[in-house]
């Protein structure tokens, strides 16, 4: 089985590259990224990849090379993306080009590839704000041009869903440990400021609620996906549903010298909570507490 990665060296692509390397029935893994972050931790480092792992250096945009990294690929993870939320609404061009038009060039690519299968990473921000608990039957209403774009980018892999096989993965905030780190997500962010510096900036009152997930558990479904056929369609990837005072409160435990200061506390910002879905949930062995995987976190820091 050959696998073509869009995004492969990204936070969540390099820890589905070093997941799929230990699958004896993967026999080459295609990582297609541009690089548009400045991150080349997926290339270094004391963790070897095997011999199988190749490297693309390509644009969503550059039909022509996407077309030839198709040729005889079985699986594409459709990682790829312009992904810091809170800049979405200042460079709406690059979110549409790279998550709109880049998803429809690739999937006019699969179309005349011999791919059997698209794993395709969204996003529980097409569902906008809600003060109720969204499932996966919610209708979106994106408020974000970022998760407009996640959507438009949902449209165009449904178009191919009666000829392949097509997961719709709609994620939520990813947070945990990875050599390919970013640390705008707000619970890593959080990470950060509370190991090297005791204080944290909270926007709002600090009540809002956001969909959570750790990285080593958005790895572990997404590898189980490849050989999954009974996960087809939409379905929501999250675990927790907390506001930020809650994510701060096991902090303050590890780190008990920590400072919190609001910026506008007088406002309430919007906010979502999500319905994780079941048979992803039976996809997962991991078992540790968020306070554990936040233990974990603050052990990779290197002072």
């Amino acid at each position: 089985m050959r696998v073509l990665i869009t995004g492969g060296a990204g936070y969540i692509g390099t820890e589905l590259t070093y997941a799929l390397n230990q699958n004896p029935l993967i026999s080459e893994i295609v990582i297609y990224d541009n690089l548009s972050r400045p991150n080349r931790n997926l290339f270094i480092g004391l963790q070897p990849l095997s011999e199988k792992v190749k490297f693309i250096h390509g644009d969503l945009l550059d039909s022509r090379k996407l077309k030839k990294a198709l040729i005889d690929i079985d699986v594409v993870y459709h990682l790829a993306a312009k992904v810091s939320t809170p800049f979405s609404d200042q460079r709406s061009h690059e979110f549409e080009q790279v998550n709109n038009w880049g998803t429809a060039e690739l999937i006019y690519a699969i179309e005349e590839s011999s791919v059997k299968k698209l794993i395709y990473l969204s996003s529980v921000s097409v569902y906008g704000a809600s003060e109720e608990m969204v499932t996966k039957d919610t209708i979106p209403n994106p408020q974000t041009f970022y998760g407009i774009t996640k959507l438009r980018g949902e449209a165009h892999v449904n178009r191919i869903s009666n000829k392949i096989e097509t997961s719709i993965v709609r994620c939520g905030n990813v947070y945990g440990y990875s050599k390919s780190m970013r640390f705008d997500a707000v619970i890593n962010k959080f990470m950060f400021d509370s190991n090297f510096s005791s204080k944290i900036s909270i926007h709002g009152d600090g009540k809002q609620y956001r969909s959570f997930i750790h990285i080593d558990k958005v790895t572990e479904v997404l590898s189980n996906l490849i050989q999954d056929s009974s996960n087809l369609g939409v379905k929501n990837l999250t675990e927790h549903n907390l506001s930020v005072v809650e994510i701060v409160d096991p902090l303050k435990e590890i780190y008990p010298e920590l400072e919190m200061v609001f910026v506008n506390q007088h406002l309430k910002l919007k906010e979502i909570r999500v319905t994780p879905d079941e048979k992803f949930n039976q996809l997962i062995t991991l078992n540790k507490s968020f306070k554990e995987e936040l233990i974990d976190f603050k052990s990779r820091f290197t002072f």
